[in-house]
């Protein structure tokens, strides 16, 4: 189901709101112990791949957002990861939420089923029981938002990711949040461009905290990459990763898509 946005609250604090009491539903539907017996082994390595990777885009299945509404009328999330597999991704991402993305975790466990390449669970995530899903839909990692987590709770999932053999995305906005994943050990952060909560695009945010992101963290640009030129941009900053998914699910053919993408970067590193 679709959810109806209040513009008297901010898009984000919605979802959240949301989410908390979808978990509450999901928790008595499917208690804790089930999702236990369910969790599927042997993780396919997420940041490995985008290191082995260059250009190591995570492209993404997704069929509408708050900001956009229904971004691919067609949409089969098994026929897509397929495509992208072919396109030349390093991995995919699968957004799972279902009032404001109309997402769904089936989508994930499709993606799984038809593709070799690693998962991300694109989500609200704000509770173990949330990577305990993941993993029983067939994740490789998942994404930690820290502007909807507490430093305790990042802390939390941190850990209890690795208990999963889950790798942890950590998703950050602007310098303080970088500065808090990093205190808490986080070795793969992604930046989005993205504002999530005037849903504003701008790759500057990525410029602009390139040069504070250490060696040895594996850094991940987000939303409105569109170009090789942008992640040619991007990539001499200093990024080695990038999740791409408007500017391909808007397309008919998204892994068509990719693949013309990747051959524009290719081509542009032969030039230079």
């Amino acid at each position: 189901m679709e959810a109806v946005i209040d513009t008297a609250l901010g898009v984000l604090d919605q979802i959240v709101v949301r989410k908390r009491a979808e978990l509450l539903l999901r928790r008595s539907r499917t208690p804790l112990e089930q999702l236990e017996k369910q969790a599927q082994p042997g993780r396919r390595g997420f940041r490995r791949a985008l290191e082995q990777a260059s250009p190591a885009v995570i492209a993404e299945i997704k069929r509408a957002s708050p900001s956009r509404g229904v971004i691919a009328e067609t949409f089969d999330a098994a026929e897509i990861a397929r495509r992208y597999e072919a396109g030349g991704a390093a991995a995919l991402s699968v957004v799972t939420d279902e009032q404001f993305f109309q997402g769904s975790l089936e989508h994930l466990a499709q993606a799984r089923a038809v593709s070799r390449l690693p998962l991300l669970r694109k989500d609200f995530t704000l509770d173990r029981y949330h990577l305990w899903e993941a993993a029983a839909r067939g994740a490789d990692a998942v994404l930690l938002i820290l502007a909807i987590l507490s430093q305790p709770e990042l802390t939390a999932l941190l850990d209890q990711a690795r208990d999963l053999d889950l790798d942890a995305l950590v998703e950050v906005h602007d310098r303080a949040e970088l500065d808090r994943a990093l205190d808490a050990g986080a070795d793969l952060i992604g930046v989005n461009n993205r504002n999530l909560r005037t849903f504003e695009v701008s790759l500057d945010t990525s410029l602009e905290l390139a040069g504070h992101i250490p060696a040895g963290v594996l850094a991940v640009s987000e939303s409105g990459i569109r170009t090789a030129a942008d992640i040619e941009r991007l990539a001499a900053a200093g990024y080695r990763a990038f999740l791409v998914g408007e500017s391909l699910m808007s397309q008919a053919d998204p892994g068509g898509a990719l693949a013309a993408l990747l051959a524009g970067v290719n081509r542009a590193a032969r030039d230079h």
